[in-house]
């Protein structure tokens, strides 16, 4: 995708989705890869860079089911420049994520357990990272990076 930027430098549409793809980690994917063979998170992150396209108006709501996984670190400190650009135009952004870096950086937090399946689904702590960080009934406490 980066050597398609400088074929089509005169071409601002074209250019203008090209750079959401990089934006959101996607530099790899092959012009013209069908979309059978794309994972969950990378359907998931082209439909974001859609919208990274589009004129932000500040009053949407993005929901995102683990948006980082399977991402290699640089990239998933571009998404999440991209991710708190939509949120500094007014936006809202909720997500799933078990990435901690990215609950670190998070405004805030609900963490749902205590376990996994029959034994989850209470809210077992929420508040700031720094809140969660300090809740002795939160297992993922320990993990934030504070």
């Amino acid at each position: 995708m980066k050597r398609l930027t400088n074929f089509f430098v005169d071409e601002a549409p074209i250019l203008r989705a090209l750079e959401a793809l990089l934006q959101v980690g996607l530099g790899y994917l092959r012009l013209g890869q069908p979309a059978t063979e794309l994972s969950g998170g990378e359907a998931q992150r082209i439909k974001l860079a859609t919208e990274l396209q589009r004129t932000q108006r500040g009053d949407t709501l993005y929901i995102l089911d683990e948006p980082t996984t399977g991402l290699h670190p640089a990239d998933v400190s571009m998404l999440m420049m991209q991710l708190n650009g939509l949120v500094d135009a007014g936006n809202t952004v909720i997500m799933v994520e078990h990435d901690m870096q990215v609950a670190s950086n998070s405004d805030w937090i609900i963490d749902i357990g205590p376990g996994a399946g029959d034994a989850g689904g209470m809210i077992v702590a929420q508040g700031t990272p720094y809140d969660v960080a300090q809740s002795k009934d939160s297992r993922t406490a320990p993990f934030l990076l504070m």
